[in-house]
């Protein structure tokens, strides 16, 4: 049989009584279902009144929550039984529209034209296709997309993590480094010689999984379509120039397995003991590279730690890392400029040589402010300069490497703007270590 007779045959083994526990191939789903489904849709790029296309929607997990907001939605999926349970569900949504279709079929274009969709949405469905099945599904997602839409999709990685038995298992477990290649590659051009491409928006771990199973092989990714020549110039270098592959290792080599920055595990455990870190505290690493200070804040105080970088090759790195290791850290590719948590979400904010990338400081610590508990501590080591003008040699390094670089005094005001914005502000206990008071 070929791919698409064996994945069909499988689906429509375990989903003979269409329940939440089949569609999950988890005896203890509907647990997960009421953490996991609010957080993967948490992640979704806001699409009020815009149109969007579920592929895979099964009896529709999430295909009720999704009609509520979007102006448009047609699911869809393979499983004729599926889709008409999902119909009776949610067919009373007059802008819902069902199709008993397989994705890979060129019928699909029938159904979904070029440029007409904001938002791609799947959760768990290229695990179930092939390879190349895979790349062409990507480049026409693209093709669907209107300028600015976006894709989101949520798929398990390395491993399976339900607990169904099964005779046989035809999944794809592929490694996250194939999807994000996959979906980093595509590039199309419309009839009037625009070029597009996608880029990266968000990837990270699936919390609840973390949080439940200490699993972090459930990995979901976030694409807007963008015009080619737009400018994601600081992402690119950090990936192709200072953090490719081979520079990681090359850090790693210097630093130790985990690091790649000065000093690795022994000033990580130096600044880490002034935390005081107590058992299921909160924990946020900004620029957490490939995740070593993670590992061993998770592993040594028995914290939670979210990870995030803004490179791709170090997020990949670390959560290959993570799997199978019993620890509730997760890791999260994104743009700290750009992320948002709740208010008193963190215990700590912990984050290591990376401010020199950022330009617009007093910015982002006001947002730690807010994110951190009353009480909460952030740690911050950073590289400075001495005071007065650099060498012609080292303004040029600092040039080329896109750092923002204080020295100790400059570093200090730095944090006025905040302190002047907040009631409380903080109290300083080292050059490089404040306390929210």
């Amino acid at each position: 049989m070929d791919e698409r007779h064996i994945q069909k045959s499988y689906w429509l083994q375990h989903s003979a009584d269409l329940s939440v526990e089949a569609m999950m191939l988890d005896s203890k789903a509907a647990h997960l279902d009421k953490e996991e489904r609010p957080e993967v849709l948490s992640l979704l790029p806001p699409f009020e009144g815009k149109s969007v296309i579920e592929l895979g929607a099964g009896i529709g997990r999430f295909t009720g929550e999704l009609a509520l907001k979007a102006g448009q939605l047609l699911a869809v999926d393979f499983i004729d039984t599926a889709i008409k349970k999902n119909e009776t569900i949610n067919g009373h949504h007059n802008h819902v529209k069902f199709l008993c279709a397989d994705v890979t079929s060129p019928n699909m274009s029938n159904n979904v034209s070029e440029g007409s969709v904001d938002v791609v949405f799947s959760n768990w469905l290229l695990m179930y296709l092939s390879d190349i099945e895979v790349e062409k599904l990507a480049e026409r997602m693209v093709r669907w997309l209107k300028d600015g839409g976006y894709i989101f999709f949520r798929e398990s990685c390395f491993h399976q993590s339900g607990d169904s038995k099964r005779k046989y298992n035809p999944t794809h477990y592929r490694e996250p480094r194939f999807y994000t290649k996959v979906f980093k590659e595509c590039h199309m051009s419309d009839n009037t010689g625009n070029s597009f491409e996608l880029s990266l928006v968000g990837c990270k771990c699936i919390g609840a999984y973390v949080r439940n199973k200490k699993n972090q092989n459930q990995i979901c990714w976030i694409w807007q379509k963008v015009r080619s020549q737009d400018d994601r110039g600081f992402q690119r270098f950090l990936d192709r120039v200072e953090y490719s592959h081979k520079s990681i290792l090359r850090y790693e080599r210097m630093y130790g397995p985990g690091f790649v920055s000065t000093g690795g595990l022994e000033t990580t455990k130096e600044f880490v003991a002034k935390l005081g870190l107590k058992p299921g505290q909160k924990v946020l690493d900004v620029g957490c590279g490939v995740g070593g200070g993670d590992f061993y804040m998770a592993e040594n105080f028995d914290v939670e730690v979210i990870g995030i970088d803004l490179s791709i090759n170090m997020i990949s790195l670390a959560i290959e890392r993570a799997i199978g290791l019993n620890y509730a850290v997760e890791f999260d590719c994104a743009d700290c400029y750009r992320k948002t948590y709740p208010e008193n979400t963190f215990d700590v904010i912990y984050t290591r040589d990376t401010m020199l990338h950022v330009k617009d400081k007093p910015t982002l610590f006001r947002s730690f402010y807010k994110w951190l508990k009353p009480g909460g501590k952030i740690l911050i080591t950073d590289y400075c300069k001495s005071a007065g003008s650099p060498s012609l040699e080292f303004a040029e390094y600092i040039k080329k490497g896109g750092y923002y670089l204080h020295d100790i005094k400059a570093y200090r005001q730095v944090w006025l703007p905040v302190l002047l914005a907040t009631s409380s502000g903080f109290s300083f206990t080292h050059l490089i270590s404040t306390e929210i008071v």
